[in-house]
């Protein structure tokens, strides 16, 4: 694990002493060198052990493909933000880079914690990074209103966490994931034992985000530049469902009782957060909601509480952290050029850029869940387990599905076919870089297709 988490560090300071010319191509050399070390991971912890640091931090099957997706991202979002970072003086463009290089850190120490409460202070920690870019280099002034949104959702959502793990910890005298997970969990009676369950999974609901809390999460993404976009979505949301998963382990008795809510509204939210999609003019919303959309399967997956439901909420967080990250950045390509999310206006770019609407068509083929895509199989797994919890469930899961594909084959359509207006004639050709960014961003998805095992989690 050191390996990886010092040069990350080590990436801060090299950020501050390099020349100004230098400073991107360092910084992505660099954190691409995190990226390919960090692969290695995969062939160590097997679901009998784990690789562990020291007694707060460890890497097993569950946490080791979250954090590889965690430093797969960050050579990208630089590769990403270059271009809009350009006209910036070089201390902005320093401490730009410094942010998401410490937001990396707080992630990857997240993802490998052991003891709950470490875990929550880096969960946390993740929100001040996050929402400096989204209020200091954002697009619009309606940055600041998604800004206090983002806080104070989160927020709201974090402290009852907090009370419920001070109280776990006065009740059971540990918090450590190693020991909770084998101990007897605490019979749940009284009503106060129902609001504990609740106050431990609010934080989660609130972050992946379940139907009805999800407010934050577009006005988020709208605002935010094209590297808080894409950290949202791969890996943010992402932390939700994987804090789900090492939370329900210890609330096992209770869950079969309480989470019959739940799941029906993440099922119910599938279905409308898909059919907002549906009528969606701009496009990183677009975009946004269907994020929301995806994460719903995943909350229904995690709750049922079965091990098909665990590895496909987990194969499907994996796939749509890629896949949605490559819409936004394929968004990010229109943004620069046109200078207009509205889809109406920037429609037919097939006929400018034919090699970038090759990308859309294989983003949204990977967002509808083409066959054999990652996104299939977690998508699969997930209704087979809804399927097996109640067989009424097949009728909100189909139409999510059916929506799915439709609102992905409606966004293709409207940015890329179509009459070319005539206000788009004269756009820059596509760029080297932003080949290379989707290219990373799309050629894992498809090399998961061969050895998907590798995101099993602890079924494997």
């Amino acid at each position: 694990m050191l390996k990886v988490l010092i040069p990350t560090i080590m990436l801060i300071p090299s950020t501050w002493l390099v020349s100004p010319k230098w400073l991107w191509p360092s910084a992505l050399t660099h954190s691409l060198a995190i990226a390919v070390l960090s692969l290695s991971w995969f062939y160590y912890p097997t679901p009998s052990n784990s690789m562990a640091l020291n007694d707060l931090m460890s890497l097993d099957t569950l946490s080791t493909p979250l954090t590889i997706l965690s430093c797969w991202l960050l050579p990208l979002m630089i590769l990403a933000s270059q271009n809009h970072t350009s006209t910036e003086p070089t201390n902005r463009q320093r401490m730009y880079i410094t942010l998401l290089t410490s937001l990396q850190i707080f992630l990857i120490m997240a993802f490998s914690a052991t003891e709950f409460l470490f875990f929550y202070v880096m969960f946390e920690a993740t929100l001040i990074p996050t929402l400096i870019i989204i209020t200091r280099w954002g697009n619009q002034t309606e940055r600041l209103n998604a800004g206090t949104y983002f806080l104070f959702y989160t927020l709201a959502g974090s402290l009852p966490l907090l009370v419920s793990l001070l109280l776990l910890d006065n009740s059971s005298g540990t918090l450590s994931l190693m020991t909770l997970q084998y101990s007897p969990a605490t019979p749940m009676i009284i009503t106060a034992d129902k609001l504990w369950w609740a106050g431990c999974l609010l934080a989660f609901l609130v972050k992946m985000p379940l139907y009805g809390m999800h407010l934050w999460l577009p006005k988020a993404h709208v605002e935010a530049p094209i590297a808080g976009s894409m950290v949202l979505a791969a890996v943010l949301l992402k932390l939700g469902g994987y804090g789900m998963m090492r939370v329900m382990i210890m609330l096992e008795p209770l869950t079969k009782q309480l989470s019959y809510p739940f799941i029906i509204l993440a099922l119910w939210g599938v279905v409308m957060t898909g059919s907002i999609c549906l009528r969606q003019t701009d496009l990183k919303s677009l975009i946004a909601y269907s994020s929301v959309s995806h994460m719903g399967l995943v909350a229904g997956g995690i709750l049922t509480q079965t091990p098909w439901g665990l590895t496909g909420a987990l194969v499907l967080m994996i796939a749509h952290g890629l896949t949605s990250s490559a819409l936004f950045c394929l968004a990010n390509t229109n943004y620069e050029r046109t200078h207009t999310r509205t889809m109406i206006l920037a429609r037919g770019l097939q006929m400018i850029l034919p090699l970038m609407a090759t990308w859309w068509f294989l983003a949204s083929l990977a967002n509808l869940a083409l066959p054999p895509l990652p996104n299939l199989m977690g998508e699969l797994m997930i209704l087979m387990s809804l399927v097996g919890w109640s067989w009424w469930t097949i009728f909100l899961t189909g139409a999510g599905t059916v929506i799915t594909a439709g609102y992905s084959l409606y966004m293709f359509m409207m940015t890329q076919r179509g009459q070319t207006p005539n206000h788009m004639m004269s756009l820059n050709p596509s760029y080297t870089r932003e080949h290379l960014l989707l290219t990373l961003h799309l050629l894992p998805l498809l090399m998961l297709i061969a050895k998907p095992e590798l995101i099993w989690g602890w079924t494997s």
